[in-house]
């Protein structure tokens, strides 16, 4: 497939979901990812990107931005409170805000440095012990105590368990943040992304469909 291709399924997607097609924002999963493969896709103006690991973004992305303007990058991976202030300045989103001691980690960064990315709170839908991401049961409470750490708290996250129908966890998803006010949904990647927007995803991650496997 091209990034054409999944633009036009996105649309196609939106039509039949009733949604405006603008509403979904594509996350060009760019991990792993040779220049070779991402640079066209830049070359074709698209400017929403995603990256699992901060040393990896940190490495490939100042390079790119030097060259093509307004390119915006998300951290979709865990991150790890050492690697905190690094993200603060290379992302301008996050999608793992999964436990209270990063949460904590990066409201005292964000006072100090005086903004801070958009973030997702990641929602373990699945309940799976090797998972990481706040447990359906727990996320009220975790999304309030975020919002009183004053962090800019915009959406939720979720990656539903390989082996099992993935609408129930987007339509699980989009009850909490439905009750929760919050209006961003990161759900839906290669192989389910339309299914996604019919549950109203607002952000997918494609990697693989746009980019080929990785090596």
């Amino acid at each position: 497939m091209s990034l054409t291709d999944i633009q036009t399924r996105i649309a196609q997607a939106a039509r039949v979901a009733g949604r405006d097609a603008d509403s979904i924002r594509l996350i060009a999963v760019s991990k792993e990812q040779p220049e070779t493969r991402v640079r066209p896709v830049l070359e074709q103006g698209h400017r929403l990107f995603g990256e699992n690991r901060v040393q990896e973004a940190a490495a490939k992305w100042p390079a790119w931005r030097a060259q093509f303007d307004n390119v915006e990058l998300h951290l979709l991976g865990p991150l790890q409170t050492n690697k905190a202030r690094q993200v603060m300045g290379l992302f301008q989103a996050i999608h793992s805000l999964d436990r209270p001691k990063l949460a904590r980690t990066l409201a005292r960064l964000a006072q100090e440095i005086g903004t801070c990315p958009q973030l997702f709170v990641q929602v373990n839908t699945g309940a799976e012990p090797q998972k990481a991401g706040i447990l359906p049961d727990d996320a009220d409470a975790f999304i309030a105590d975020a919002r009183a750490m004053d962090l800019p708290v915009t959406g939720l996250m979720c990656i539903p368990p390989v082996d099992e129908d993935p609408v129930a966890h987007f339509m699980m998803l989009a009850q909490i943040a439905e009750r929760n006010g919050l209006q961003d949904l990161s759900m839906g990647m290669s192989a389910d992304f339309t299914t996604a927007i019919a549950c109203g995803a607002t952000h997918v991650r494609v990697g693989s469909a746009i980019f080929g496997a990785r090596d």
